[in-house]
């Protein structure tokens, strides 16, 4: 029934999206019309902030570029595939997805596929980091560990969709902690918003997010970081790693572009040479500063590879830690 409900809204959505326009409308990847950017998701998260990110570089890059940016939340960003699937041939529209979505498409069963698109590049590289309300008794990983193994099911976790990264994060760790990842009382938002006001109205006691979309309320003072997934500590943010803090886990989220499936040799060649150009701008170099992010850029045929290999390995990741039934 709820895969049915998905569908439709999908169907729905794309047919508002048509009946609006896509672009200059000639499909064709002209490189003069608008172009789109999906931010298959709410406002306020990842590929939210991605995605305008992108499109403030985008017109600084090129200042007479019309560029567009629209959110399709829902499903882990797989209503926002079903849509771009729709689009077949349209070269004025991106859509920023990463490994979130290859996590979706398993945990919803997704009938639309990563391989209905055409891969444009991988972009950034983003370690998770774990947080607790400012006013949480949880002061050290320990502490939350402590309580977390005397009862899985009072620890709720908010994060992004259900099989995405942040719920990853969680199994990984109540793995680490010799806890069943089954038991992990994981809510899943579509937005790092929806995340944020239930950690700040104090209804979670923990979150797990990208460090960009933290960060800023860990240094006001209104979250508490408990620990990073990177290697060793981060400069963006004031917090130990979760290595530090005794699980060993460690994990880099990742973002990048696809396009419709369809696209000629010239609109795909339009659209990587447009976004080679954002990612080489001062305004994109200074936003993956700013964010914490890793430039990890990639296009053509290396990206493809990297996204089908991603794809492979999420599934027995999500397999073996029952995120999937």
């Amino acid at each position: 029934m709820r895969l049915r409900r998905l569908a439709a809204l999908a169907a729905l959505s794309l047919a508002a999206l048509t009946a609006c326009g896509s672009g200059s409308g000639s499909g064709s990847g002209s490189g003069v019309g608008t172009l789109k950017i999906m931010a298959p998701a709410s406002p306020g998260g990842g590929w939210d902030q991605t995605s305008r990110t992108a499109a403030e570089a985008l017109k600084s890059a090129e200042p007479s570029r019309k560029v567009e940016v629209y959110n399709v939340p829902g499903a882990g960003g797989t209503i926002g595939l079903a849509q771009l699937a729709g689009q077949k041939g349209n070269g004025d529209l991106l859509m920023t997805m990463g490994l979130v979505m290859v996590g979706a498409v398993e945990q919803n069963k997704s009938k639309v596929t990563l391989a209905e698109t055409t891969p444009i590049a991988k972009l950034t590289e983003e370690y998770e980091i774990v947080v607790v309300p400012a006013e949480s008794p949880y002061k050290t990983l320990a502490d939350l560990v402590t309580a977390w193994k005397a009862d899985p099911a009072k620890i709720a976790i908010a994060g992004g969709s259900a099989g995405g990264t942040d719920h990853i994060v969680a199994g990984l760790m109540a793995k680490a902690a010799g806890i069943d990842p089954k038991r992990v009382n994981y809510i899943a938002h579509s937005g790092g918003g929806e995340a944020l006001n239930a950690l700040l109205g104090n209804k979670v006691a923990l979150g797990i997010s990208g460090i960009g979309e933290f960060a800023e309320h860990v240094k006001s003072g209104k979250l508490r970081a408990l620990g990073v997934t990177s290697p060793a500590r981060v400069d963006s943010v004031d917090s130990p790693t979760l290595k530090e803090g005794g699980l060993d886990v460690e994990l880099a989220n990742w973002r990048g572009f696809v396009a419709p499936p369809g696209l000629d040799d010239a609109a795909k060649k339009n659209l990587t040479d447009l976004v080679t150009k954002m990612h080489d701008s001062q305004a994109w170099k200074d936003a993956v500063a700013k964010n914490g992010w890793i430039d990890s850029f990639q296009t053509g045929r290396q990206f493809a590879d990297y996204l089908a290999a991603e794809q492979a390995k999420v599934k027995t990741i999500i397999a073996e830690m029952g995120l999937v039934s």
